[in-house]
């Protein structure tokens, strides 16, 4: 019997266009593991630092975002720090690239933003995917979550929007919603759930 080849699929995700549950009911249909904000309790665990600090920094830009992208700079991604910068938003991005390279080394999975397509780029079995969809759905979305007053939903939308792509551009130096940093992109509110999910199964299937 053949045995099953390892797939790591990353999913990029605009804010209310539903990538975190498309993400989690993939895994569990592939029978794999899915990491989200779980990842932030194994960074944690393995850095010995309090899960707050990395859930203050999660996924969100370093302070020295405006200075990073005139000069087109990065930050390194190199071995995480012990020392006085132990809680600097780059010392905690790096141990949580450790972790994800690890857990994308050890098992097939899916991984939710984090800039894990960027980490991972080159690995064999990877699968990056981008997840948008029109903003009226994504309004819908996130106001039937009661997490805002409904006249503030369209604004969060657009902060955590915005978050994402400085993030992504501080840490990566490359525009977040831009096409050839992925394999395949899909408008959620077109497809629905469910239909986002037979695309991105069956995408998958071919490979």
């Amino acid at each position: 019997m053949e045995e099953k080849k390892k797939m790591v699929i990353t999913i990029s995700r605009q804010y209310g266009s539903g990538g975190g549950e498309i993400g989690k009911k993939l895994a569990e249909e592939l029978g794999i593991n899915c990491y989200d904000k779980n990842i932030l309790r194994m960074n944690s665990y393995e850095s010995g630092i309090k899960e707050s600090f990395f859930h203050l920094a999660d996924e969100r830009a370093g302070n020295k975002l405006l200075y990073k992208i005139v000069n087109s700079l990065t930050p390194e991604i190199s071995t995480p720090s012990f020392g006085s910068d132990l809680v600097s938003a780059d010392n905690l991005f790096r141990f949580q690239s450790t972790v994800i390279r690890r857990l994308a080394a050890e098992e097939s999975c899916v991984i939710i933003g984090r800039c894990a397509d960027y980490l991972l780029e080159g690995m064999e079995g990877l699968v990056r995917v981008f997840l948008y969809a029109d903003i009226e759905a994504r309004v819908r979305r996130i106001a039937a979550k009661d997490l805002y007053d409904s006249k503030d939903v369209k604004k969060n939308i657009k902060r955590v929007d915005k978050e994402r792509r400085d993030y992504y551009r501080y840490y990566t130096g490359r525009d977040w919603q831009t096409i050839e940093n992925y394999d395949l992109m899909l408008n959620t509110a077109k497809l629905g759930e469910e239909g986002t999910l037979r695309v991105l199964k069956h995408y998958i299937a071919q490979l």
